[in-house]
């Protein structure tokens, strides 16, 4: 029996560590270079800071969602880079959501994550699905009053047999590269179309979908598979999904997993960007569950694993990274990419609000 059992252990272990160390890709390279801690305890205009989970930047700012319940908000912040390395960073102002009636109040909003479009905002919610209470996309303007939302596929708000899982909606946003909407990313797939991602492969596809600003409504959409979780869960808690996705060229994506398995103190994070290619993939809009469809699913490639930089990093620590936005360009031209993470106010043990910069080579 305890060879049975070490044997068991053996083989999870080979199969979590079957990322390839060797990362290529004929579409983009990233480059890791700096990490930065924002101050534990910080407040802002009688707010904590924690719970970021989605940023985007815009002329020279950068919009910092917050995803508490009871309270989310903005923070509009500076981070200042010199020499490739993060310099500081400056949280100046708080945008509150006007819920004192209408669309904002009576929804329960989880915002994770958020893009500036001229003056206004779009933010996605995951709702409270265990309550009944549906996922969303919408705008407000820059005083946090409500402005419309996108109407969703059934599917995504349903709480008939085809329904998201609780916690598992609307994760990423990205506009797309044309201009004419927003690309929405699920982070764990419906609960007919597949299942959580366990230690083993598993099917657990996820729905990424457009929206047409001019419609209103999802015109589109394709699937990629999440990855297996890669560390044993010593507790009885493991998860993997998507947080984010950057539309960066036509049919191309950046896109985010972070994996977490709960027993590793603040180690139990795996966080890892993938090149996501939907030239030849399926519009799976009209299939209400995927078990039951053909199709073909985008083709997906590792572009960095955070594994590959433990040393570099603050304490050796890779936490809860949630949000994920180009900023401006480096001195040698290229593209910089933060990504921030989200402490849960610190309710599951220590977690940092980490900042992350990295240098993006398109090819």
């Amino acid at each position: 029996m305890k060879k049975t059992i070490l044997l068991f252990i053996t083989t999870l272990c080979l199969v979590g560590c079957g990322t390839s160390k060797k990362i290529i890709t004929d579409s983009i390279e990233l480059r890791f270079l700096d990490d930065y801690i924002i101050v534990e305890d910080l407040e802002i205009d009688g707010t904590k800071v924690g719970g970021l989970s989605g940023i985007d930047y815009k002329d020279g700012h950068y919009y910092i969602v917050c995803d508490h319940p009871g309270n989310p908000r903005i923070y509009k912040s500076e981070i200042n880079i010199r020499e490739n390395l993060i310099d500081t960073v400056l949280i100046s102002e708080v945008i509150k959501l006007n819920r004192a009636s209408g669309f904002l109040k009576v929804n329960t909003l989880d915002l994770e994550s958020i893009r500036i479009e001229n003056e206004n905002i779009v933010l996605t919610s995951e709702g409270a699905i265990r309550q009944n209470q549906k996922p969303s996309i919408f705008y407000i303007n820059s005083n946090g009053d409500f402005i419309k939302n996108f109407k969703l596929p059934v599917y995504f708000t349903s709480t008939g047999i085809q329904r998201p899982r609780n916690n598992g909606v609307f994760e990423g946003l990205t506009k797309d590269f044309k201009k004419e909407g927003y690309w929405a990313g699920m982070e764990l797939p419906l609960t007919k179309d597949g299942s959580k991602p366990k230690l083993f492969p598993t099917r657990s596809p996820i729905r990424i979908t457009h929206f047409n600003k001019e419609s209103g409504e999802a015109d589109q959409q394709f699937v990629i598979s999440l990855e297996h979780i890669t560390k044993i869960p010593w507790k009885y808690f493991a998860v993997n999904g998507l947080t984010e996705l950057i539309q960066y060229a036509p049919h191309k994506f950046l896109v985010l997993e972070r994996a977490f398995s709960a027993g590793h103190g603040s180690y139990g994070n795996t966080v890892r960007l993938f090149n996501i290619n939907i030239e030849n993939a399926t519009n799976t809009l009209g299939f209400e569950n995927l078990r039951k469809e053909k199709y073909t699913k985008a083709t997906k490639e590792l572009v960095f694993d955070f594994k590959s930089v433990k040393k570099r990093l603050t304490e050796g620590i890779i936490d809860n990274v949630e949000g994920m936005t180009f900023g401006p360009d480096l001195p040698n031209g290229n593209k910089s990419l933060i990504l921030i993470s989200d402490n849960n106010f610190n309710s599951l043990g220590k977690q940092l609000n980490q900042v992350i910069l990295m240098e993006v080579i398109i090819k």
